[in-house]
């Protein structure tokens, strides 16, 4: 397979434009990924007023001049198909002093948002959602946040992201406490951008309200992307693959843990740190799988790759079997529901609960049949993978959404040895 080269991590792209224009000065940021999701943010700073400028070889510069500066959208926020973009605005214009709407796609206007207007009602947010609490999501403008200390009762990087975004334009301390540990990429961004925080344990804290400064931030490749081609190259027989500067963060790496300890052959390499973010060279040898009970305390750093994840337990030997993983059905879709279905298609034996999975592996999956990826970009990709152990071609359905996350995917693939043709 030899080398290929991964996009900028998603939700350090995410971070970096949002903390970019609202801090004082000039931000430059590279390496950023410039999928579709990501520029749902860049476009509603650039409605509020921010001069965010595009550059070759995916760098930005975006022109803030603080959070005071920020300036009502002539209409509502298009938030696409991202569900970080719309959380983490919530709680960042929590206390905007100008009304906003947020909205998105068919797929986002299902995603949950009480996990995180509720507490930021306890902030005292003024905010709507739909009677079945989800998007358009309405701001009004006057709130008078208070400084809160919230136990989140699942763990999620979103909400916790939320409420201290909320807390920077707070006065006093706001306190976040986490069941588990969740990805912590805004906590390293904030500090990046000048912010003082008090991490003890499972709590974060910060004192507000506080200012960010303009930063240089390095983007690294993004680990969920590199987990396609992780699976991908651990099937195949002989091969060895290489991923550059992949975003290594502990709170990400469930996914390295899982396959290795499914049996895959994954060595890190060049390990070092660029804004405050661990990176690694990555290579990866095929290996023989095998089925395992995924450790609870994995999920929440895998919660995005656990669809590739479920490819490689269908293709493993013995049985894998996930539980309390219910967070998986509230994602772009029901991703539990999807992926037994596509698996079944290729005469899998999977079982599902409301929150658990259990799939036994075969040598080869049956293809011929076409998979419906429900508009998800991670269903989509993660059963074009599954065609390396396919008898006969796979056909996958509503693949538009891989530009949310993995602009180019189908060229990298075939650079890879894929073969996949897009139609």
């Amino acid at each position: 397979m030899g080398e290929v080269e991964i996009p900028g991590d998603k939700s350090i792209s995410h971070r970096a434009v949002m903390l970019g224009s609202i801090a004082h000065g000039t931000t430059h940021v590279s390496g950023c990924l410039m999928g579709d999701d990501v520029r749902s943010t860049i476009g509603a700073f650039r409605a509020m007023g921010v001069d965010i400028v595009e550059h070759d070889n995916e760098r930005l510069s975006i022109h803030g001049h603080g959070f005071g500066a920020l300036r009502a959208p002539l209409g509502p926020l298009d938030m696409g198909n991202s569900g970080t973009s719309i959380r983490l605005l919530a709680g960042l214009l929590a206390s905007a002093p100008f009304a906003v709407e947020m909205s998105g796609d068919d797929s986002l206007r299902r995603r949950p948002m009480r996990r995180v207007t509720e507490p930021l009602a306890l902030m005292g947010a003024n905010m709507r959602t739909t009677s079945q609490g989800t998007p358009p999501l309405h701001l009004s403008p006057g709130a008078m946040l208070t400084a809160i200390r919230y136990e989140l009762p699942v763990a999620s990087a979103q909400v916790k992201s939320a409420l201290l975004l909320a807390g920077l334009h707070t006065t006093g301390l706001t306190t976040v406490v986490e069941p588990q540990a969740t990805r912590d990429h805004t906590e390293r961004m904030l500090r990046a951008f000048g912010v003082e925080l008090v991490i003890s344990g499972n709590e974060i804290s910060l004192m507000g309200p506080q200012s960010l400064c303009a930063a240089d931030i390095h983007v690294p490749r993004d680990i969920s992307s590199a987990a396609f081609f992780l699976v991908a190259a651990s099937l195949v027989e002989g091969s060895e693959l290489t991923l550059r500067g992949i975003g290594i963060n502990p709170t990400r790496t469930g996914v390295i843990s899982i396959l290795r300890e499914m049996g895959a052959n994954i060595r890190l390499f060049n390990e070092t740190t660029k804004s405050g973010e661990p990176v690694a060279d990555i290579q990866v040898n095929g290996a023989g799988l095998r089925g395992i009970d995924i450790p609870a305390q994995l999920i929440p750093s895998a919660i995005d790759e656990f669809p590739a994840i479920f490819i490689a337990a269908a293709c493993a030997e013995g049985v894998t079997r996930l539980a309390g993983a219910g967070e998986l059905r509230h994602k772009e879709s029901d991703r539990i529901d999807a992926m037994a279905v596509g698996l079944r298609a290729l005469g899998v034996e999977v079982i599902t609960g409301a929150d658990s999975i259990q799939v036994t592996g075969r040598n080869a999956l049956s293809g011929g049949c076409t998979i419906e990826s429900r508009g998800d970009h991670r269903i989509a990709m993660s059963f074009a993978m599954a065609a390396l152990k396919c008898d006969r071609p796979l056909t996958i359905l509503n693949c538009h959404a891989i530009g949310t996350s993995f602009p180019g995917f189908v060229r990298i693939a075939v650079q890879a040895g894929l073969r996949i043709e897009q139609s």
